[in-house]
């Protein structure tokens, strides 16, 4: 005579299952979200790699933010003629031969753009400074040796970044960002992702994660303190040298002091 599973048989394999289920998702869950910042770091580690080349062949000259060109802007990652990103002309990418390395795994895709936002910010503010001419206010670049760089194991390229657009829409949005701004400029912009941690790396190279420092009072113009700690968008910041110090822009600046 065949025997078949009776009812409560089958209800103790599914309850089984379900239990399995919910032990085992988030453990999948964590490990997914580990290796995307494994990925990450491997990837900035890269691009970091091929920054210091650009700089090479530039006798030393550290790469700009951005340089134009007729009718278009030239980013590390593409060029955008403000229709149409085209990867292969980024000022990194002769390095790479590969586009996709630049765009942060762990980087929301609603985060992008048109311009093709990576999900990494540079660090402009220091290492592609400018100076403005009064009368016109018109941009002069300031151009950057790459000796200048006192600390390269302290001093931040790249970093995971986003912004809050205040200024665009009714409600202020999260979206993506392409530099990071320092503690003394006033407008957090490394962003934690995996685990909350942010995806950084180093003018000698390596690649690290560190957990931003958040902003607990109000700041700059009318940014409200609470809406970039929910966002998880704050500074990196050198123990010791809180936002207001004098030390503030530590892993920004390129001196040693």
């Amino acid at each position: 005579m065949e025997r078949a599973f009776t009812l409560v048989e089958l209800l103790v394999v599914v309850a089984i299952i379900a239990v399995l289920a919910a032990v085992l998702f988030p453990v999948f869950a964590t490990a997914k979200v580990a290796a995307k910042k494994t990925q990450s770091l491997t990837q900035l580690r890269q691009t970091t790699l091929a920054w210091s080349l650009y700089n090479d062949d530039y006798d030393g000259t550290v790469m700009r933010a951005l340089t134009t060109a007729p009718g278009k802007v030239v980013y590390w990652w593409g060029s955008f003629d403000g229709t149409e990103l085209r990867p292969e002309e980024g000022l990194l990418y002769p390095y790479m031969r590969e586009n996709r390395v630049f765009v942060d795994p762990t980087f929301p895709v609603g985060f992008r753009s048109a311009i093709g936002l990576t999900g990494y910010g540079y660090n402009y503010a220091y290492l592609s400074p400018s100076e403005y001419v009064a009368r016109d206010y018109h941009e002069v670049p300031v151009p950057v040796a790459e000796s200048r760089v006192e600390r390269p194991a302290e001093t931040l390229v790249f970093a995971s970044a986003a912004r809050i657009n205040n200024w665009d829409f009714p409600t202020p949005k999260l979206e993506g960002n392409t530099f990071i701004d320092p503690p003394s400029y006033n407008f957090p912009s490394v962003h934690g992702r995996a685990n909350r941690q942010a995806v950084v790396s180093w003018a000698d190279g390596h690649a690290t994660t560190l957990r931003p420092s958040l902003r607990t009072a109000d700041f700059g113009y009318g940014n409200e303190a609470a809406l970039f700690a929910q966002a998880n968008l704050g500074d990196a910041i050198k123990a010791g040298c809180p936002v207001g110090s004098a030390c503030q822009d530590y892993y920004y600046s390129l001196a040693k002091d």
